[in-house]
């Protein structure tokens, strides 16, 4: 049996690989430290698993729920004016997902013909890379380099190539360099999109995961954005969902109509009781958003600062749930490093390499461990390595 053509250009997942050197690690009878995949550890709130609860009890809730549920559409609504500022139409620019991964990969089939050109951010998250290939686009790497904050270079892209493109996938906080953006620079987003007709797709999963009273924004705070873009969201790491799978995309109505005829045609929507925990978390109390943001904000200052103190320099992120790290003195490969770290410390880190080819030389750390076990994986750092 021959496999589709498509598969050949989807690389073997890293955090797979990952897994089996893990396995090989621990049966020499090391306890492993994985700070690779960004899977939140912390449970969701109280007041949101009460719902999900009584919401699995109601038998009313098992059928399938094609469309989503006018409550959830609303509770979209009001948590984005709170938030944002950002005026939704719960009826025609909200569209729920299972977790916004769904909506990421799904999007390029309604957009991107065989042979259509997107611009992907590199290093970025491997699904908007794997969307494009999966729907048979071509793929242009926008470098998001540490001279450019982490943003990238808009007046960079050649003539030929933007009048090219349909699509542009953007991710702020961002996944894997932690950085931010302004509304300066999605103004400049937003004029490019105009003046050369592509669909932006923001990535806004890490809003809330912020530190030292910083607020990240919108996309769509920016006048016209709306008119350009659309931008997904998900409930994972806020309300650390992420095993409910609930997410959802706003914005240009025409887009979300779009991708809502795809999703028709491959799924049948969203657990009732899932959405009803949603509903619970946008509109309930959020002094658990605030607690888990500061959480991670301990989390960042025990990895940052420790590693500090042994020679091993990386910025502290103002959001996100991870630390994008230059490689430590006397390396220059992060696939030898990461390597040599599980062997020698039995620490998992994820080599920058697996973001796109500007990662070499970092490493991605994710801060899914409570504090004890971060400051124990500085210990074991400090034993294993004498950085020059």
């Amino acid at each position: 049996m021959k496999k589709a053509s498509r598969m050949g250009s989807l690389a073997s997942g890293i955090f797979n690989e990952m897994e089996e050197r893990r396995k090989k690690v621990e049966a020499r009878g090391v306890k492993v430290i994985n700070l690779g995949v960004g899977s939140p550890d912390l449970p969701p709130a109280q007041h949101i698993i009460e719902s999900l609860k009584k919401s699995v009890e109601n038998p009313l809730n098992y059928s399938y729920s094609l469309g989503g549920m006018p409550r959830l559409y609303q509770a979209v609504a009001g948590w984005y004016k709170k938030r944002f500022n950002v005026e939704l139409n719960p009826d025609k620019e909200i569209l729920a997902l299972m977790g916004s991964q769904d909506g990421l990969a799904h999007l390029a089939m309604a957009y991107i013909d065989p042979g259509d050109l997107a611009l992907v951010p590199d290093p970025g998250y491997p699904i908007y890379s794997f969307s494009i290939l999966m729907a048979q686009g071509e793929v242009y790497p926008l470098p998001i380099l540490q001279k450019n904050n982490f943003l990238p270079d808009l007046s960079a892209i050649p003539e030929e190539i933007a009048k090219k493109a349909k699509m542009m996938w953007l991710n702020y906080p961002n996944n894997p360099t932690a950085a931010s953006a302004n509304r300066e620079f999605f103004e400049r987003v937003v004029e490019f999109a105009v003046k050369y007709d592509i669909l932006i797709c923001h990535d806004v999963a890490y809003a809330e995961l912020a530190y030292d009273n910083f607020k990240p924004m919108s996309f769509l705070e920016v006048a016209g954005a709306k008119e350009v873009g659309v931008e997904f969201y998900s409930l994972s790491k806020t309300y650390n969902m992420a095993g409910c799978r609930l997410g959802f995309v706003v914005g240009n109505s025409e887009v979300i109509a779009n991708l809502g005829l795809i999703k028709s045609n491959i799924d049948y929507g969203v657990f009732f009781a899932v959405q009803e925990a949603g509903i619970a978390a946008l509109t309930g109390p959020q002094d658990c958003v605030t607690a888990t943001a500061q959480t991670y904000q301990r989390r960042r200052d025990v990895l940052v600062d420790g590693f500090a103190e042994i020679g091993w320099q990386m910025p502290k992120p103002s959001a996100s749930m991870f630390i994008w790290a230059p490689l430590p003195p006397g390396f220059s490969s992060c696939t030898a490093f990461v390597t040599e770290l599980l062997e020698k410390a039995g620490v998992i880190v994820i080599p920058g390499i697996a973001f796109g080819n500007q990662g070499e030389g970092y490493v991605r750390i994710a801060m899914v461990e409570d504090e004890s076990v971060l400051a124990e994986t500085v210990n074991r750092v400090r034993s294993s390595f004498k950085f020059k």
